[in-house]
């Protein structure tokens, strides 16, 4: 899994992101302009819960976002 510079500007390491994707809790399939994506819910290895979005979404190879789970996807991760 490649981790791209971008989802890392939220001050997460590739170590968390890893982690977040190794023990995801949930996976969401959505379109963003145009292209499919997918939604990855998990803990950091601190527990701290992460949304990460991978693409492309049949087949995902980058991590092209990452941050901390915003209260808007909270319904995502029950």
């Amino acid at each position: 899994m490649e981790i791209l510079p971008t989802a890392l500007k939220h001050g997460f390491s590739d170590e968390d992101i890893r982690h977040a994707w190794d023990n995801a809790i949930r996976l969401v399939e959505f379109e963003y302009d145009g292209e499919d994506r997918l939604l990855v819910i998990g803990p950091d290895p601190h527990g701290t819960m992460l949304e990460l979005v991978a693409v492309p979404c049949a087949a995902p190879a980058r991590i092209i976002h990452c941050e901390r789970l915003r209260p808007q996807r909270y319904d995502y991760s029950r």
